[in-house]
């Protein structure tokens, strides 16, 4: 059966943290960041820290735990099965059908390549146009969208790297 990696999973969430500190860094894109979102350090230094970093890996666990079904094509043939009553049910047609068909073909498509692409996509696809749409109504500009895309495409490229590579 095809199951969550809690470790690869729980390791991708890090990735966020990581990230985020080079990418928001002054030197990097921070003082763009901080530009378009009209935020001054004084405001940055007032935020709970803890609250906010741990926020965001509690968030970031939830990403990583979605991305696995996106990146992971074992779990979309698995799903496509959970119909049948007996599926978990050793020795039943569906079973042996599940369990055979992953024997030959559940590393198919494990690399952190190709979880990297998924990732890519769905940063691409899915995320960077839901900030695109926040940022219109909020009146930012292109450099936040940017900004924001640019960060959530790299972190969910990596994540899913990290989440497929690792069975």
């Amino acid at each position: 059966m095809v199951s969550i990696n809690w470790l690869a999973t729980a390791l991708a969430a890090l990735i966020p943290l990581i990230i985020g500190a080079i990418w928001y860094n002054p030197k990097v894109f921070g003082g763009v960041w901080i530009k378009t979102t009209n935020l001054t350090e004084e405001e940055l230094k007032k935020g709970n820290m803890p609250l906010i970093f741990g926020l965001t890996l509690v968030f970031s666990f939830l990403i990583a735990m979605l991305l696995n079904t996106m990146v992971v094509h074992q779990f979309g043939f698995q799903s496509m099965l959970m119909n049948n009553a007996d599926l978990f049910t050793d020795g039943s047609e569906s079973n042996d059908f599940l369990t055979s068909t992953l024997d030959k073909y559940g590393s198919e498509f494990r690399t952190f390549k190709h979880g990297a692409f998924h990732g890519t996509i769905v940063g691409l696809l899915f995320v960077t146009p839901i900030i695109g749409i926040l940022g219109l109504f909020e009146r930012k500009g292109a450099k936040y969208i940017l900004v924001h895309g640019g960060y959530w495409i790299l972190c969910l490229a990596l994540m899913g790297g990290v989440i497929c590579q690792f069975p």
